[in-house]
């Protein structure tokens, strides 16, 4: 098929295209926007034709579809185009992006798809891959392969139409069949993550036992990683020689259009230099500021004031739910690097159902706060050891609509802070000791994760320390019997002490002065936050 032919018919589909405007003040006023309403108009621009033939050069290249006669009585799926500017990091538009996808919500299950669960990787699994590599000093890689789901092989027998503006004059009514997987399908992602593991198992890598996303190849002095996020793939080695090796042996394979150091990973910024990794998303506090109009506010010490006095209001003025969500959803995504403001924004988004104007100003004295810590993020050093320790804590009775506890809870290696939390505990505690218990037995699931994660590192660790402040919780974890007074604590929690009498943790009492997770109950002080903020490893590259 000649990939400069086109059909002059536009469907009506094509007609209500997205509009993309893109604004660019770097370039010059001849080219100060560039915008595309759908179909119609990128076949007018010959820079737009050439993206949309580069990304159909792709299909043939990858057999990804087959053209054959329209088959009776089943679903032929449709197709769009998906116009976007590749911009560089200073905002400048560098190419033109044209992507066919599928529309993937007229499959139907059980004929088009089965299964569609792709496995993901958590992101304390991600942190704890630089926090070893920060360990073991060695750098870590990325790479992006070129049209990544087009590599996916098909189970199915999946069927999608001609796509728009490229209808071949001499089979008009025939459709495509996929070989492979296309964006917009349901099952695109398992696809591809079947495609790649089948790969990568039969040159010899080892899937990890808990994280099926982690792919390891082991070596006499040495050791591979890598780690995939769908169709984003970073890796590393104790070898430098290895990294050379797995890139030629994915280039063999799969066509590459990118490969270099990590600087960028799932919305978080990377700095790796000889003494460690530095992770932050200071560029998303700026356009955060910046979205929400934020960008001129007096900048704040603390993300939340005590004593605390947040409630449900309901007398308080209401504000507008879309933004106050909005503001929330942005704050949650960036505490995968900042646990200074993981406690406060879960406080504030428990009101996301009626938000009043008290709980906006609690979520705007967040954005103060980040307006005057930009760039902070936490410091991996590669000489703290490598030895996990957890700490526990929980406050009593603490949220004011329901009086359910809150459990806070950090798990650092050697140092490095990979894990943390800030949850409402499920049920009511009746004492203090109570709610610090619960929150033991949830930080012991994590530690219990960490452990077997750690494993696949080839680190074996035992008598894991858990501190908490709380000497009843600690008694009662180390009581091998099932007291009276405890047995309405439920069963889930209890798991603790199997684990307490197995060696496999321990748990020691710390003062209240020196509890890390203190951040993640309660609204602290200035100068409590900020030594807390430094020691669980958090630094500032401004100061």
């Amino acid at each position: 098929m000649d990939l400069t032919s086109r059909s002059c018919r536009v469907s009506d589909l094509e007609k209500v295209e997205r509009k993309f405007r893109f604004k660019n003040p770097y370039l010059s006023k001849s080219c100060y926007y560039t915008e595309i309403t759908g179909v119609t108009d990128a076949l007018r621009d010959p820079a737009w034709v050439s993206a949309m033939q580069k990304e159909l050069a792709e299909f043939i290249r990858n057999n990804v579809w087959l053209l054959v006669p329209r088959p009776r009585k089943r679903t032929i799926i449709g197709s769009k185009w998906i116009f976007r500017n590749k911009l560089d990091e200073i905002g400048t538009i560098i190419r033109n992006k044209a992507r066919l996808v599928a529309q993937g919500y007229r499959q139907e299950e059980g004929i088009d798809y089965d299964e569609t669960f792709a496995p993901v990787a958590r992101l304390e699994a991600i942190r704890l891959f630089l926090a070893f590599a920060a360990h073991m000093n060695f750098k870590v890689y990325q790479m992006d392969i070129k049209n990544t789901f087009l590599n996916g092989k098909l189970n199915e027998e999946v069927y999608v139409a001609q796509p728009p503006g490229f209808v071949d004059p001499k089979f008009p009514d025939h459709v495509y069949k996929l070989n492979k997987a296309l964006y917009g399908l349901k099952q695109a992602p398992r696809a591809w993550y079947d495609t790649l593991s089948t790969f990568l198992l039969s040159k010899g890598f080892v899937r990890g036992k808990i994280d099926s996303t982690l792919f390891l190849k082991k070596y006499p002095k040495h050791i591979l990683l890598v780690q995939i996020y769908v169709d984003d793939i970073i890796f590393g080695s104790t070898n430098p020689k290895l990294c050379e090796k797995f890139e030629l042996l994915m280039k063999s394979e799969y066509k590459m259009s990118m490969m270099g150091e990590l600087t960028f990973f799932l919305g978080l910024q990377i700095k790796q230099s000889e003494k460690g990794i530095f992770i932050n998303q200071g560029k998303y506090v700026h356009e955060m500021l910046k979205k929400f109009d934020l960008t001129s506010c007096t900048p704040m010490k603390t993300p939340m004031a005590p004593p605390l006095s947040l409630d449900k209001d309901s007398k308080g003025k209401p504000v507008d739910v879309t933004l106050y969500r909005g503001m929330i959803g942005s704050l949650l995504y960036l505490t995968a690097s900042r646990p200074d403001i993981m406690y406060s924004t879960c406080l504030c988004a428990r009101y996301q159902a009626e938000p009043k104007e008290s709980h906006l100003t609690a979520v705007k004295r967040i954005f103060r706060y980040l307006k005057g810590t930009p760039n902070l993020g936490l410091w991996y050093s590669k000489d703290s050891g490598f030895d996990l320790t957890a700490y526990s804590d929980s406050d009593f009775a603490g949220c004011k609509i329901d009086r359910k506890s809150t459990t806070g809870g950090c798990h650092l290696l050697g140092g490095k802070l990979v894990s943390w939390t800030s949850k409402k505990q499920n049920s009511v505690s009746t004492s203090t000791a109570e709610a610090e218990y619960v929150a033991a037995g949830i930080c012991c699931a994590q530690v219990l994760w960490l452990r077997n994660q750690l494993q696949d590192y080839d680190i074996q660790l035992s008598k894991i320390p858990i501190y908490c402040d709380n000497t009843s919780a600690i008694a009662i974890a180390n009581n091998p019997v099932l007291h009276s007074k405890t047995k309405h604590i439920e069963v889930r929690y209890h798991f603790i002490r199997d684990h307490v009498m197995n060696g496999d943790i321990e748990l020691h009492f710390v003062p209240t002065e020196y509890h890390l997770a203190d951040l993640f109950t309660k609204p602290l002080d200035v100068t409590r936050f900020n030594m807390l903020i430094s020691e669980l490893g958090m630094l500032n590259p401004d100061d």
